[in-house]
């Protein structure tokens, strides 16, 4: 298996940080930085972002500003949030990340400002741009469309666990990249001959009944997509499969890090760092219509051992090799 990494993503909801945008910095220009999650879990994405935008020649607090909204996983917030935002006259541009339960509405919001987004599925699709290549409109960003990634995330769990019958997909229909994942899920899994069972949840009140369903459908190993839902309540979903004792490949590494068996994906802090440097692009007078949409070129696969033995796997050496990561 080639190793490579990828892209970070980011959060929104008001919070107080270093730098006082309202208060200090009057002359310089004001990033609005919008995301779905929290500062709690999203601190290093952040600092990835910083250090991308200063890359482009842009530091908080000396010649940039910038002001935090985090939605703390209550999707329903982003376009409030949104609103204050562009309600700043000094507002020059917004990133936007964990955002994929309100991808066209934030669209339709931010049409009139620059944005550049953070997102998982196709930005042509989703209306954010008119191709990858030349974005045209006001936005840009990065993506991280995961057609190709399926096949890889089915396969690695096979081996895992020990190619189980029936592998279950955790969907979050709320998701606006959902059907498209669906498809390409159900795609990967002809293609390589695995029988699946697509399981719901749109709250984390759902994953409980998730668990008792994949139970009853006999299904012995289960694969959750890096989805802003997932991600905010993995310590949730990491103790459900414990207890359920289940074999879960996750598709961003803050699973294994906090105790979940595995995961391959994009690196998110890779994607916000380039999503901070082209916010410098862009302050520096790059207009986003001339910013290609990026997609990712590395992917991390990690393991968590002590999680692999408590569930008596015994992790083939070819996995062990392969991970650019294994967690003692």
């Amino acid at each position: 298996m080639k190793r490579r990494t990828f892209l970070a993503l980011v959060g929104g909801g008001t919070i107080a940080w270093p730098f006082s945008a309202r208060t200090q910095h009057t002359d310089v220009p004001l990033v609005g930085f919008l995301s779905g999650r929290s500062i709690t879990s999203d601190a290093h994405l952040v600092r990835a972002f910083r250090s991308g935008l200063k890359e482009a020649g842009y530091v908080e607090g000396r010649n940039v500003t910038i002001e935090f909204r985090w939605a703390e996983g209550r999707s329903e917030r982003l376009t409030a949030l949104a609103t204050d935002l562009l309600s700043n006259p000094r507002l020059a541009v917004v990133f936007a990340g964990a955002i994929d339960t309100r991808i066209r509405e934030l669209r339709t919001k931010l049409a009139n400002v620059p944005a550049v987004y953070a997102i998982g599925g196709d930005p042509v699709h989703l209306g954010v741009a008119a191709s990858l290549a030349r974005p045209g409109g006001n936005a840009t960003g990065m993506t991280v469309m995961t057609a190709e990634l399926w096949p890889k995330r089915l396969e690695l769990l096979r081996e895992l666990a020990v190619r189980p019958s029936i592998v279950g997909v955790l969907i979050d229909p709320a998701n606006e990249t959902a059907p498209a994942a669906t498809k390409d899920v159900e795609a990967a899994a002809r293609e390589i001959g695995q029988t699946i069972t697509l399981v719901n949840a749109k709250s984390e009140t759902e994953f409980e009944p998730v668990f008792e369903t994949l139970a009853r459908e006999r299904a012995s190993a289960l694969l959750v997509p890096d989805d802003p839902l997932f991600i905010n309540n993995r310590k949730e979903l990491i103790a459900l499969a414990a207890r359920r004792a289940i074999p879960v490949l996750y598709g961003r590494q803050e699973f294994p890090m906090h105790g979940g068996l595995a995961s391959y994906g994009a690196s998110p802090d890779d994607q916000y760092y380039h999503c901070g440097f082209y916010v410098g692009r862009i302050l520096a007078g790059i207009k986003p219509a001339d910013l290609p949409f990026l997609r990712p070129n590395k992917f991390q696969f990690v393991i968590n051992l002590k999680t692999a033995r408590a569930l008596g796997i015994n992790v083939p050496q070819t996995l062990l090799v392969a991970a650019d990561q294994v967690i003692e």
